[in-house]
């Protein structure tokens, strides 16, 4: 690689750089950041978005500015947008700037963007170009592109499980299999998500709170999902002064009477069958980028068979449970041969005290 390539990569790592200091706030946008450097190519500004409604990383950069841009270079993880919406569209302003050069992670997927924002700098008489870090800017930002190119929300499933494979005892107790260094990390690792998922048995079963636990603020959407619509009267899930609360059901076999057992600060929204497809598309719908599904085996099998899931994150505790009726964490895929079970990849391991934590890629 030349020493130029190399400076290239350098500027391009530090707008990646900037972009991931907006993690867990700027849903439903993307993660973005932005470097300007002048004529000679030393470092004039940069930006990073933040959150939904404040300045785009351009914006940011450009108001950062310490000296005029004419002639110099920029660097951004992601397309500039072109399109007006709670901010101005960042293209007009970097023509305006007259910055001679554009470099250009990956293109918007956005399709009020996507390549519309990088053909406004080419006929503005600007070099771009395009796929620097593009495997970098990728990750970052995958949970967008997701959502953007699907309609639905990029989803992650969690448990946590003893070494013999069980989430809890036959009559469901679980409390608990992990350390409690293991539980600490999961409320601080809710932050990085939009929404959190259970299911109706889970609610009632365990009662949870489903927060960061003041990591993050707003906390994360808490969405139940039930086929019934018998849910009990009291519940933390009600507390909507901790977290807002989404109740989704079935309408096809749920006992809408009991709607009037549901406080008025939750949101009620209706599907038309079990399918965990129309959960993620709701999500999505709300502009939720990243999601996390909590939830008991039946709903977690089905969000898998229906492609709802996109990462697995296990906890695994040194803990033996055993018997054969105790709860698994998923249920039956009905294999009858190896090659048809599932192969996950990409797989990251650490270790929280004595209980192992894996992460691993699923695509269906």
């Amino acid at each position: 690689m030349s020493e130029k390539n190399i400076s290239h990569t350098k500027w391009m790592k530090r707008a990646i750089f900037l972009a991931s200091l907006g993690k867990n706030t700027t849903s439903p946008n993307p993660k973005v950041g932005a470097v300007i450097l002048d004529k000679n190519g030393s470092l004039i500004s940069e930006g990073f978005h933040f959150k939904a409604g404040m300045p785009h990383a351009e914006a940011m950069a450009f108001n950062n500015l310490k000296k005029d841009p004419k002639g110099g270079t920029m660097y951004v993880n992601l397309e500039p947008c072109c399109h007006h919406g709670k901010t101005p569209p960042c293209v007009e302003k970097v023509i305006s700037s007259g910055i001679k050069k554009v470099f250009i992670s990956i293109e918007d997927p956005d399709k009020r963007v996507s390549g519309k924002g990088i053909k406004l700098l080419k006929e503005a008489g600007i070099e771009v170009y395009l796929g620097l870090c593009k495997k970098e800017s990728l990750d970052l930002n995958k949970a967008f592109i997701h959502r953007n190119i699907t309609k639905k929300a990029f989803g992650v499933l969690k448990w946590a499980m003893s070494i013999d494979g069980r989430i809890a005892l036959k009559n469901g107790k679980s409390k608990w299999i992990t350390n409690e260094e293991s539980r600490s990390l999961v409320h601080s690792f809710r932050a990085e998500f939009d929404a959190i998922i259970i299911g109706g048995n889970t609610l009632r079963r365990d009662n949870p709170l489903l927060t960061t636990r003041g990591s993050k603020n707003p906390e994360p959407l808490r969405v139940v999902f039930t086929k019934s619509l018998d849910l009990p009267s009291k519940s933390n899930l009600w507390d909507c002064n901790k977290a807002k609360t989404l109740v989704i059901y079935d309408s096809s076999t749920a006992n809408e009477s009991n709607l009037s057992k549901i406080p008025k600060c939750v949101e009620v929204e209706k599907v038309s069958s079990d399918n965990p497809e129309l959960i993620s598309k709701i999500l999505a719908k709300r502009g939720c980028n990243k999601v996390l599904w909590e939830c008991g085996p039946r709903l977690a099998t089905a969000a898998m068979k229906f492609n709802c899931i996109q990462e697995i994150i296990t906890f695994i505790s040194p803990k033996i449970l055993g018997g054969e009726n105790s709860m698994n964490p998923l249920g039956d895929f009905a294999f009858k041969e190896m090659h048809e079970i599932i192969k996950l990849s990409d797989s990251q391991f650490s270790l929280i005290g004595n209980d192992i934590r894996v992460q691993s890629s699923y695509k269906k």
